[in-house]
């Protein structure tokens, strides 16, 4: 999280660099810079939208710069701004201004019209430079029609028309910019969808979307397109619309991807509201486009209202799951309310700002703030995806192990049915031969016959070792259970291999606390762990070691064995406790089989971890008694 944070204070510390260098209105040279002139003082007069016939001398309201526009009559729709020109004015001039809110704007001086540009759509937000040829002392009147009755302008700069248009231009290239990436990052979203998994598909989908939508609103939102090519303003105005639609569903998807249908199921619950919203929304601007703005105002309205709700309540829930899930250190919610808290700041940055500079101030931070929480929705549907890709892993790591275990298992089952079946049945006749043996060995009277006869009573008697083994998978369940102190038996364990460890050149070692116990039989547990020490005796070649420690972590007995004998290879231990595998000349891998049946009928688990010439380490535990 730390790292988290020190890459979202660079990334901070990055945009209010770009920000502080972005442009704004300057002038080529010292030159232009001086022949900057604002107007801060001008005359506003309600007028009449019915014809653009100049209002009489009297009523004229005096605005100043710095004082808020007076209050005009409630259903005005049209305004007039009276401008007295100042005497410097000289050729090629331009007046900007920064914003006026009107559908239709048209700009006289002596009478004639210098300037007009008409709307037949609802997007109100205007950014223009008037041409001024040769005008001083010149009185200019703006006209401003708007249905909707929301009319007013401010910011007037007069200088040179072209560093005028090329500074308008250059100031609005930003926001074309910035949405134009989103939605070159959305289409590229888009198109990787086809390589991505089904599971992954709905929060990779709404998180295009989400982008897809910011990026439109950057673009349609920004008043330079009107002006430069407002033949087209009726499809930015709906592109508005649209994307406003899409935005809030998309959002709520993704959250519901993210943290599921949340608390009182809150989430699905308003991604139901915002998708009900967006297609009533979405209808009443199917029925305003086809009815030609006839019934825009009850739409807009509608509209309106529905989508503060949705943005009103969807922000309330989102900032309780967020603080819900943050407390319980959810990394995913974290990250998500870094992005929220740095957007929330930015549009506090922009509030201060604007207050500061006494209301003359445009609304910039805010679009790096939508740049952070993208970002940070992005860095959580990566981490969702990652994650996800871990979990496919693991769980194919598991079904390896399962399968291997099946076929243990199956190998096992083939053994005990094997071995129910024939091991009675063949060790009769093996006890009877070995008693006529017996007898015939007694009674000879030649050395080498003797020798014959006591090598034939050995091999019968290794034969009937195996098919004790046999009987073992037949009845691996356990008989007698008491409880162990695991000293003890080790002890007896110990008075039986130690000297056959020594008559090999090895040693073992015991460490083994009188405090241990766990529940088992105790003839099966020795069975057991002779098999495994052994094993390791064997293994040791001569000069050798074995270690035997025992401890106890949590609630299970740990008990270890280590030897620093020959080893084995990751395919030769993979194959441990198969049927008929075995290491030695005359081993039948029967003796781990058995071991392993012991140990997981105890409720024990055991795992073996070798390296060729290096030895091998056992590590088996049981449930504390």
């Amino acid at each position: 999280m730390k790292a988290f944070l020190k890459y979202t204070i660079f990334i901070l510390l990055s945009i209010i660099v770009i920000t502080s260098i972005s442009p704004t209105i300057t002038f080529a040279n010292t030159e232009e810079s001086a022949s900057k002139i604002r107007i801060t003082e001008w005359q506003l007069h309600p007028g009449n939208d019915e014809d653009n016939k100049i209002p009489p001398a009297d009523g004229w309201i005096t605005v100043k710069e710095n004082e808020k526009e007076p209050v005009l009559p409630k259903g005005t729709s049209s305004m007039w701004v009276k401008i007295q020109l100042p005497a410097e004015s000289k050729a090629h001039t331009g007046l900007f201004v920064d914003k006026a809110y009107a559908q239709n704007v048209y700009a006289f001086m002596d009478g004639s019209m210098i300037y007009e540009s008409t709307r037949n759509h609802y997007y109100d937000v205007n950014k223009f430079v008037i041409p001024l040829d040769n005008s001083i002392n010149e009185t200019l009147y703006i006209h401003l029609v708007n249905d909707t009755g929301n009319i007013g302008i401010k910011g007037f700069i007069l200088s040179d028309y072209t560093s005028l248009y090329r500074s308008m231009f250059l100031n609005e290239i930003p926001d074309i910019i910035l949405g134009a990436a989103f939605i070159f990052i959305a289409a590229i979203m888009f198109f990787c969808m086809i390589f991505l998994k089904k599971v992954h598909v709905s929060g990779w989908k709404s998180l295009s979307l989400i982008i897809l939508s910011i990026g439109c609103l950057l673009i349609f939102y920004s008043p330079f397109l009107y002006t430069v090519s407002g033949e087209y303003g009726s499809f930015y105005a709906t592109g508005i619309d649209l994307s406003s639609n899409v935005f809030l569903p998309a959002l709520f998807f993704f959250l519901e991807t993210i943290f599921g249908k949340g608390k009182y199921s809150l989430v699905r619950i308003f991604k139901q509201y915002a998708l009900y919203a967006a297609a009533l929304s979405s209808i009443g601007l199917a029925i305003t486009i086809f009815s030609d703005n006839a019934f825009y105002p009850i739409y807009y309205s509608i509209s309106t209202v529905l989508f503060a709700l949705g943005v009103v309540g969807g922000s309330l829930t989102l900032i309780g799951i967020l603080a819900a899930y943050s407390i319980k250190k959810q990394k995913d919610a974290i990250i998500l309310s870094s992005g929220l808290g740095l957007f929330i700041l930015c549009g506090l940055g922009d509030i201060i700002q604007y207050y500061a500079q006494s209301k003359n101030y445009e609304f910039t931070l805010w679009k790096w703030g939508i740049v952070f929480f993208v970002f940070t929705l992005v860095v959580v549907l990566g981490r969702q995806i990652v994650i996800s890709f871990e979990k496919v892993i693991t769980y194919s790591r598991q079904l390896e192990i399962y399968n291997n275990e099946l076929q243990r298992s199956d190998k096992m089952d083939m053994i005990s049915q094997l071995a129910a079946s024939v091991a009675h049945e063949v060790r009769n006749p093996l006890q009877v031969t070995r008693g006529f043996l017996q007898l015939l060995e007694e009674k000879s009277e030649d050395h080498k016959e003797k020798n014959y006869m006591v090598l034939a009573i050995n091999e019968l008697d290794r034969a009937s070792e195996i098919i004790t083994d046999f009987l073992t998978f037949a009845k691996p369940q356990l008989e007698h259970v008491t409880v162990l102190n695991i000293a003890n038996e080790f002890k007896h364990i110990g008075s039986i291999l130690i000297p056959l460890a020594n008559l090999q050149g090895g040693q073992i070692r015991l460490s083994i606390p009188e405090d241990l116990h766990i529940q088992g039989n105790s003839s099966k547990f020795k069975q057991a762990f002779i098999n495994m020490i052994k094993n390791s005796i064997e293994a040791l070649n001569g000069d050798g070691e074995i270690e035997i420690n025992c401890y106890k972590e949590e609630e299970r007995v740990v008990i270890q064995i280590k030897d620093n004998g020959e080893g084995m290879t990751e395919n030769e231990l993979a194959k441990l406790g198969e049927p008929y595998y075995s290491n030695k000349t005359k081993g039948t891998g029967l003796g781990l089989m058995v071991t392993f049946s012991i140990i997981k009928v105890m409720q024990g688990n055991i795992v073996f971890k070798s390296r060729k010439g290096v030895g091998t380490e056992v590590e088996v535990t049981f449930p504390a008694a």
